[in-house]
């Protein structure tokens, strides 16, 4: 154990406890969690709240980061818990494979992100916790537990997005497909009355499309359009409903070196290197940023953003740029894609604490009528209430965090507040 103040990687927040366990093993984790009466565990440390916090005791897997197997058989790829998006891409690269889809960043743990259902793009690609086809915890008596896809069934489907309440996640197995080449291309200044008529066709252009805006002029200032290198490749259009094809590689902050982010231009490369905004080898800096997240059903996506275009004075001077995507409905008891398909409103915020949290409840409002489902690691200001009256199967989750913890030991503030709080 090692005791030190720990920061999450904006700076925002410093986590209640400075005793955080490094265990090299599974029996490791076993023995930490049978002697300690509260304990969370922690990821890359990317989530901007409380939701990894712990007033008593953490337990980090960065010393656990090994690729255990590599099924040819089934597919799939089983790793330990501490293993990062970006070290695991290039392995399986090597191998002939590649997974469905990545977040904008590649520097976050496959844990973190599955179990708080992170995500990329793509109107047919669902967010990253739809590959894990296994997972294997120890439980609140110390007990190594494997819950899978094919034997485990709904119990399963509870687990994956398990928000760090069921156990510490030591080992995860993900759906693999062969490995395959991609290009991107950008385009500059989308008007958004052309996504009123356009939205679905503009995100069916590519495998992953992103559209970036700062909500200034009603326009989308970028699309990004990744999509699959077939035989042939893909037609690049000079053009897109309004929107002029971009000569030079851009950052999302049109304003910012794109030294840092992915290959443009229609420049194949593979997967990895294209999936996410920015390079592998990029180890972005801590703080200078904050970030929010929120989740409407895909059919509401034009109307919540001009919702949202409605209070662009606002917001417009305290943020750095928003995306907009979407991702596939899924079968996941606590994804905010829970049988739905949805389009998401990410805004990173210049880093004034104050000001970001008096305007999210001015998004949340706007965002209202749409039934916004937050991100689970972002900032956020809904009442508990509100946050629960999104997950039909919440009672389902709540019981199955019982059978495996039924004393409460990896519950924390926040899970107190956002799964079990009355609001009264």
């Amino acid at each position: 154990m090692i005791q030190e103040t720990h920061r999450n990687w904006a700076g925002n927040l410093t986590y209640n406890t400075s005793q955080v366990h490094y265990p090299t093993s599974v029996e490791e984790v076993q023995t930490i969690v049978k002697n300690c009466q509260k304990i969370r565990a922690l990821g890359s440390r990317h989530s901007f709240n409380q939701i990894a916090d712990s007033g008593e005791n953490l337990i980090s897997l960065a010393l656990m980061a090994s690729v255990v197997s590599l099924d040819r058989v089934a597919n799939t790829v089983t790793v330990e818990g501490g293993k990062r998006y970006g070290e695991l891409a290039p392995f399986l690269q090597e191998n002939g494979y590649a997974l469905p889809n990545l977040a904008s960043l590649p520097h976050i743990t496959v844990v973190g992100a599955c179990t708080t259902a992170t995500h990329g793009s793509g109107i047919q690609n669902g967010n990253l916790s739809t590959a894990v086809s296994a997972v294997e915890f120890v439980n609140a008596e110390g007990e190594v537990v494997t819950l899978s896809r094919e034997k485990d069934g709904e119990i399963f489907n509870g687990a994956v997005v398990g928000l760090g309440g069921l156990g510490v996640i030591t080992k995860i197995t993900l759906d693999l497909q062969p490995a395959f080449d991609m290009q991107q291309v950008v385009y500059r200044n989308l008007p958004m009355a052309a996504l009123k008529d356009h939205f679905l066709k503009i995100q069916a252009k590519g495998y992953s499309v992103s559209l970036f805006t700062d909500w200034r002029n009603q326009n989308i200032n970028e699309v990004w359009i990744k999509s699959r290198v077939e035989e042939g490749g893909p037609t690049i259009e000079p053009k897109l409903i309004g929107a002029t094809l971009a000569t030079e590689n851009l950052h999302p902050i049109e304003s910012e070196s794109a030294v840092n982010t992915t290959e443009q231009m229609g420049v194949p490369g593979p997967w990895y290197d294209r999936l996410p905004h920015f390079k592998m080898g990029f180890k972005p800096s801590a703080g200078k940023e904050l970030q929010s997240e929120y989740f409407v059903p895909v059919e509401h996506a034009y109307d919540a953003m001009m919702a949202l275009e409605k209070i662009q004075d606002k917001i417009s001077p305290h943020l750095f740029i928003s995306e907009i995507r979407t991702i596939k409905a899924d079968e996941l008891w606590m994804s905010p894609q829970y049988k739905k398909t949805s389009v998401a409103f990410h805004t990173t915020w210049k880093q004034d604490m104050e000001v970001v949290m008096e305007l999210l409840p001015l998004m949340e409002a706007q965002l209202a009528p749409f039934h916004p489902i937050p991100h689970w690691g972002k900032l956020f200001t809904m009442a508990p209430e509100v946050v629960q009256s999104r997950y039909e199967r919440l009672d389902d989750f709540r019981q199955l965090l019982h059978q495996y913890d039924p004393k409460g030991k990896f519950r924390n503030e926040f899970l107190e507040k956002y799964l079990y709080s009355s609001g009264t």
